[in-house]
């Protein structure tokens, strides 16, 4: 990214202005885009890293006065006098050519997404590294954004380690059922994964309209028998579909689904939400599933003649999923924690017996993506100087 300026000037009447840089590459930025992103202090609270010049008082047809150069940065006047200057790694790191910006998008969002099946390599850390060391935890995170699902081992057999990574990202997310949760055989539970049976492969929480982006669960006691743990890469799945039975995928990619959860744990709590079961964005890349068949409502808001072309579309997905070729199971042990992507991975428990005493016993919280992105892009930056 350090390259120097070999040139800059206004063309298009002033409305752009071009940069040639040292290494043989050009670049264009619009006289307005750098009117309003000026970086002096009347223009900009650096302390807050904020834009403070309003949007009202922009002209947006702006051309560029004047404007001089030397090889770290680019000075220019506006029409009235104001005077901005731009550094060249600033500028250069904002080009808007395609490659610029894609390399920028990948910096700020780590969009690497590496796919897997039945044969998953569970990536490992242990517990104590990633509170203590940033490097360990760069790679938790990195490893947690492009596999979806980091085991950490070594944590203590007792509650509260849950809490020590949320403080070592920043947070934890706060639901119906606490700040924690403990996942364990219940009178009268209120929800399904307080029994000893089978949880089928599902997504946590699409009764929210906004669902916990990733899922923490640690292990405090486990059962000598059953219990085992279910998950399936659902992008890798949700691919699969799309290349077997197009129609299937288009239909729960456009469907809404009416989901509800209704109790009390935290407080009392009647929620209702409508989601697709695969959630595209506007390239038409699945970026969430939606999917809890325990909290699906009976309200299903379609049309008639809908509805079986949706149930078959969905017993479709559901049979690849659970299918041995994408379907990695394993067993955790008191102490091994799992953070995952609940928006791109089902997970799922296989049954064990109940006993006169609790045989089985997790501790478990969300986190929102914002917050883990957050601490990613920190650590990263601290991994790479050094501190």
């Amino acid at each position: 990214m350090h390259c120097g300026i070999l040139k800059a000037e206004a063309v298009d009447g002033a409305h752009l202005m071009q940069v040639f840089w040292h290494n043989g590459a050009e670049s264009l930025y619009p006289a307005v885009w750098l009117r309003d992103n000026c970086q002096c202090t009347e223009c900009y609270l650096h302390s807050a890293k904020a834009r403070k010049i309003l949007l009202e008082a922009l002209d947006v047809n702006i051309r560029i006065k004047d404007l001089s150069f030397d090889r770290k940065k680019v000075c220019i006047t506006w029409p009235n006098e104001h005077y901005s200057e731009f550094e060249a790694n600033w500028l250069k790191k904002r080009c808007f050519s395609q490659q610029a910006r894609a390399r920028l998008q990948e910096e700020l969002f780590s969009p690497e997404c590496q796919y897997w099946d039945s044969e998953l390599q569970l990536p490992t850390l242990n517990f104590e590294d990633v509170l203590h060391d940033d490097e360990h935890a760069y790679k938790w995170l990195s490893s947690l954004k492009k596999v979806g699902i980091v085991r950490l081992t070594g944590a203590a057999d007792k509650h509260g380690e849950i809490t020590k990574l949320g403080k070592r990202i920043g947070f934890l997310y706060l639901t119906f059922y606490g700040h924690t949760w403990q996942v364990q055989d219940k009178i009268d539970a209120n929800n399904v994964a307080y029994t000893t049976g089978k949880l089928s492969l599902h997504t946590d929480y699409p009764a929210l309209h906004h669902p916990p982006g990733v899922q923490l669960l640690h292990c405090i006691k486990q059962t000598a028998t059953g219990g085992d743990s279910e998950i399936v890469d659902g992008f890798n799945v949700c691919q699969k579909l799309k290349e077997k039975n197009p129609q299937a995928f288009h239909i729960l990619s456009s469907t809404f689904v009416d989901f509800t959860d209704i109790g009390v744990d935290y407080c009392d709590f009647s929620v209702q939400s409508k989601h697709k079961i695969i959630e595209l964005d506007d390239k038409g890349q699945v970026i969430r599933i939606n999917f809890n068949n325990a909290t699906r409502d009976t309200v299903f808001d379609v049309p008639i003649e809908k509805v079986q072309p949706f149930y078959s579309a969905l017993k479709e997905f559901v049979d690849l999923m659970n299918s041995k070729e994408y379907k990695y199971t394993f067993k955790m042990n008191p102490g091994d924690v799992i953070i995952f992507d609940n928006w791109r991975l089902l997970h799922g428990r296989r049954s064990y017996e109940a006993g006169t005493e609790i045989s089985r016993h997790l501790e478990g919280a969300y986190a929102d993506w914002d917050v883990v992105m957050s601490r990613l892009r920190i650590l990263r930056q601290s991994v790479k100087n050094g501190n």
